[in-house]
């Protein structure tokens, strides 16, 4: 079943695909307005138990709003899904860029950092704590600018309750606290964290990083780290005062923003007036309110490979050039990739299975969309991916391919290796002038 429209929203393809949640390509026919939909289905939230994490993770999303943070539209309701209106974003994540260029230097960071410590600390005035602040949950839009995602860890303060209990996050950004079941503060959590992404942005690399789990907790606990050379005495200083063990003596937010590495080239962020926040939308949805369900638009049950329309094509680049879809000169893999194929669509699904099979990858396979499962190098978890076989022209098809679970660099690693073994099927064209953009294909 392919879902065409969502009440006044166009839907598009998946760009996004995880656990319990698919994010979609849509746009709002009333306002022609790009839009992320994220889809998530009632009997999947149901049979986790998962109804008061979601709820939660909306509510916060419609009361943050700041220039640094990815807003979130509205909240609509089918008899089956939720679909989540968000902001869509363009310019891919923070990773990206530390992956594109080992390192960002000391002015790129700072201006990240101060954007950070903006929209945290704009958070934290609301009562809101994210919880897993880390590269891959920071986004950038179309001019650079930062926009923190996924709320979904995060917790709001109940009036009484001053420490929080629950241990989550990603391993080697959490603060050593919240690995001591005795309760911490969200707000100097939060601030280890943006300590720990200031480090990689500057760095290329994790400050604490070990293979296994009891290591890497004990270098958290004594915060042992080092900065290298090329950090300014500045930079060193006020990582140190941020990567404090004691939550007690860590450096406040109030604290970073009057030092003088951080206000170097400092222009605080201007939003505007603020805004009473109404959530009937997100009681509605789970409440079960029969008049609010919207009306879905389902396709034909596909036969062969989706083929994608003019909509699509232009929002898998940014604006209306089209040349991103298949640019040869894009030498390092995100979280999403694609190449060009000329070979028969089953061809392609057979190669891509008998490949992954080969790797020692569970395959799942359905109308050309296929789902890749294996456990992590580290046997820390699971690894899965998610590639999809699209018609762009006659003989001509791409296969988008997405990290479902599993680290960044893991899925970085994967997809080199993997591409190495699809030489036979992935086309490759010589440069030729005469050709349109269009049919320029992303390397591997």
């Amino acid at each position: 079943m392919v879902i065409r429209k969502v009440g006044k929203y166009d839907v598009g393809r998946t760009i996004g695909e995880g656990t319990f949640a698919k994010v979609k390509y849509a746009q709002n026919t009333e306002s022609g307005e790009t839009v992320a939909m994220k889809v998530l289905a009632k009997s999947t939230i149901l049979e986790h138990k998962m109804v008061d994490q979601i709820k939660r993770e909306i509510s916060i999303m419609k009361i943050v709003r700041h220039p640094n943070i990815v807003r979130l539209h509205e909240v609509l309701a089918s008899q089956t899904k939720i679909y989540i209106i968000l902001e869509f974003i363009t310019g891919g994540e923070l990773f990206d860029e530390i992956v594109h260029h080992g390192r960002l230097a000391e002015d790129e960071s700072r201006r990240y950092f101060q954007q950070l410590i903006d929209a945290v600390d704009y958070c934290h005035s609301k009562g809101v704590y994210h919880r897993d602040l880390k590269p891959e949950n920071l986004l950038l839009d179309s001019q650079g600018n930062l926009k923190i995602s996924d709320f979904g860890l995060s917790a709001l303060l109940q009036k009484g309750v001053e420490l929080l209990h629950t241990t989550c996050g990603t391993p080697n950004y959490v603060a050593p606290e919240v690995f001591s079941h005795e309760g911490y503060d969200g707000s100097a959590a939060d601030v280890w964290s943006c300590g720990v992404i200031l480090f990689i942005l500057m760095a290329g690399y994790l400050p604490f990083d070990e293979i296994d789990l009891p290591n890497l907790y004990r270098k958290i606990n004594v915060a042992e780290f080092s900065c290298p050379p090329w950090f300014s005495p500045g930079a060193n200083s006020l990582l140190h005062r941020i990567l404090d063990p004691n939550p007690k003596t860590r450096i406040q937010i109030e604290g970073i923003k009057i030092d003088a590495w951080f206000r170097k080239h400092y222009v605080a962020v201007r939003h505007g007036e603020e805004q009473e926040v109404n959530l009937d939308d997100v009681h509605a949805v789970f409440n079960d309110i029969e008049d609010q369900y919207v009306q879905e638009q389902v396709a034909d049950k596909e036969r062969g490979p989706l083929a994608m329309n003019a909509f699509e094509m232009i929002t898998l680049s940014q604006g209306l050039n089209l040349s991103a879809l298949f640019d040869r000169q894009q030498d390092y893999v995100k979280r999403q990739t694609r190449f060009v194929s000329r070979k028969p669509a089953k061809v392609i699904a057979s190669t891509i299975e008998a490949v992954a099979e080969s790797m020692g990858l569970k395959v799942h396979s359905r109308n050309y969309k296929m789902r890749l499962e294996g456990i992590l190098a580290n046997r820390t978890g699971q690894f899965a991916v998610v590639l999809e076989v699209f018609e762009v022209a006659p003989s001509l098809f791409m296969v988008d391919v997405r990290k479902a679970a599993g680290g960044i660099l893991e899925y970085h690693k994967f997809y080199k290796n993997f591409c190495s073994k699809l030489g036979n099927i992935i086309w490759k064209p010589t440069e030729d002038a005469t050709k349109p953009s269009l049919l320029r294909t992303t390397s591997c």
